[in-house]
């Protein structure tokens, strides 16, 4: 069966951390759903606009495989403000679901992550208490995927990439873009 993933795009969002996971998840034949917090075009923090496939008010259920926050300090202070967020991530996390955040977004699961290991921007790393915080790139522990900035984007798409497809994908779609990043 395909592995489904949301990715849920705000006003301010990262652009380099939504647009790589989307584009190489694709790559590796795994259904993205970019999900928009309002109708229309959504502004990146670099003012790049993208149109979202559905509005959150259709995103409904829990028909996915993961979840994916990308940051951006404007963009997780969307993400924060909006409690549908805040809904899809404690179903996610009920349902022992993958729940990935890269950059600023870390910190929005900060309750489900007390005594894991994460990572996150330096900027928000105070708002990590409980975490066992590591400064790595990306940072798996649990269902919870964790990266720190718009330069660990690739590592981190394709660390979900090896989740949800394995390895075996990592190479192929790897052999096309020639990420110059250790992927094994």
């Amino acid at each position: 069966m395909k592995k489904k993933v949301w990715v849920f795009l705000a006003a301010g969002f990262e652009e380099i951390e939504a647009i790589t996971v989307i584009d190489l998840l694709r790559r590796a034949g795994i259904e993205v759903v970019m999900i928009g917090l309002q109708e229309g075009p959504i502004t990146g923090s670099r003012g790049v606009r993208v149109l979202a496939d559905i509005p959150i008010n259709l995103a409904t259920g829990v028909e996915f495989d993961m979840i994916v926050l990308p940051g951006g300090a404007e963009g997780t202070n969307n993400l924060r403000k909006d409690k549908r967020i805040e809904r899809i991530i404690k179903e996610a996390v009920k349902q022992k679901k993958w729940v990935a955040a890269i950059c600023a977004a870390p910190s929005l699961l900060t309750e489900y992550l007390r005594w894991k290991k994460a990572t996150s921007h330096p900027s928000v790393r105070s708002m990590m208490s409980g975490v066992t915080y590591e400064e790595k790139g990306v940072v798996i522990d649990d269902y919870f995927v964790t990266s720190r900035a718009p330069g660990t984007a690739m590592a981190f798409a394709f660390a979900l990439i090896r989740i949800l497809a394995g390895d075996e994908r990592v190479r192929a779609v790897n052999a096309g873009v020639m990420a110059d990043i250790d992927i094994e």
